[in-house]
């Protein structure tokens, strides 16, 4: 049986398919009592750990420090738990909030509602305390609270991240259907690259795949280009430790020099990857090409293709099936020697790559369920 929320020092929430990749990046940094969780893994730590898993967590999407659970049965009991938190003690008069709230299978239907009638209780309290209420920012608030709701089970957290940390801050151009960072970092995880092995992305799209292998083989923070995070707001932030943290972190990146190739067939996509590319100072590790799939030439020996065809309504292709045998045709030709993973939703067209799967792996790509298939091409 899980322990409830409240009992772990923090939770870190990612993307479903990822509890493990995540669970092993806590480990290492530190994290102790770790138990996996549904799109997330809850763990022990200092604050120290918390700064540092923000920073250096690539397959987090947020990391939350619980108040308070409970159990609810009615709506009232909600609006009294929430009342009953001492928050008087984590803002001040001037200080704006934000609710997000989750449920399911729960006796309320609208996570509005829920996310209303928890920032009323807050309000209400201070209100009574103070003589006056906290004004609600829901872009950039001082306290970004999260309210999760499963069953009759309900969790109260703070959001210590502030946006959320798949927002790594070099997409500053994106194209359609942008793959999101989190996904990404955990697919080359998942793929086991060596860090070392030509990295090959042959449909790139906006890059975001060849930037995070770019990251990863540098050892550069995830969110080294986030300006702030939620924790910077709260009354207990401190500057001192958090910018020693950051340059501990920021000691490890090292110029790698392992080959970070892609192309697209789009003219469009390539000058959004660029882009993205000079903000982040990768050019000199990443290079790109305007190219059908089917016609590039990969670098020589042993590599990885990491891919992410189109495969839903965002980005229409005629005909799948032949779309997909294109891509099995290409990469029997031109990258032996080469292991090759897909992602895709469409299950069907994924069998016309005409290629044995040696491995398949279910990840979400937002609410499409997906399938992360390798392909090992003697």
């Amino acid at each position: 049986m899980e322990k409830p929320s409240s009992t772990y020092s923090f939770i870190a929430k990612t993307v479903s398919g990822l509890e493990d990749v995540l669970f092993k990046e806590l480990k290492d940094l530190g994290a102790t009592n770790l138990l996996s969780l549904r799109r997330a893994v809850g763990f022990d730590g200092s604050k120290n750990l918390m700064y540092r898993a923000n920073y250096a967590c690539r397959t987090a999407l947020r990391i939350l420090k619980p108040l308070k659970s409970f159990e609810i049965s009615e709506q009232q009991a909600l609006y009294d738990n929430i009342a009953d938190i001492a928050w008087e003690e984590l803002l001040e008069p001037a200080n704006s909030i934000a609710v997000d709230s989750i449920i399911t299978d729960a006796v309320f239907t609208n996570s509005q509602y829920v996310s209303l009638k928890t920032k009323d209780a807050i309000v209400d309290r201070l209100r009574t305390k103070w003589g006056s209420r906290p004004s609600v920012n829901l872009d950039d608030p001082d306290l970004r609270i999260n309210v999760h709701i499963f069953k009759q089970s309900c969790s109260v957290s703070l959001d210590s991240s502030g946006r959320s940390l798949h927002k790594r801050g070099y997409r500053v151009s994106a194209g359609i259907a942008p793959l999101n960072e989190v996904l990404a970092s955990g697919l080359i995880h998942l793929s086991g690259w060596d860090r070392k092995s030509p990295f090959v992305d042959p449909m790139c799209g906006s890059g975001t795949l060849l930037i995070e292998a770019a990251m990863l083989s540098g050892k550069i923070p995830p969110a080294f280009f986030k300006p702030e995070f939620g924790f910077m707001k709260w009354n207990d932030y401190e500057p001192e430790l958090w910018h020693r943290i950051k340059e501990e972190e920021d000691e490890k990146i090292v110029n790698a020099g392992c080959l970070i190739r892609g192309c697209d067939i789009s003219s469009r996509a390539i000058d959004s990857v660029l882009e993205n590319i000079r903000f982040s100072k990768m050019l000199n590790r990443i290079k790109v090409e305007v190219s059908p799939f089917e016609s590039y030439v990969p670098p020589d020996g042993n590599g990885f293709v990491i891919t992410n065809p189109p495969y839903d309504e965002r980005l229409h292709v005629n005909d799948m099936t032949a779309f997909y045998k294109k891509i099995g045709d290409a990469l029997k030709k031109k990258y032996k020697g080469y292991e090759a993973w897909v992602i895709s939703s469409d299950l069907r067209a994924l069998k016309f790559i005409g290629l044995h799967p040696s491995k398949k792996i279910t990840v979400f790509n937002g609410p499409l369920e997906c399938r992360f298939v390798r392909f090992t091409l003697y």
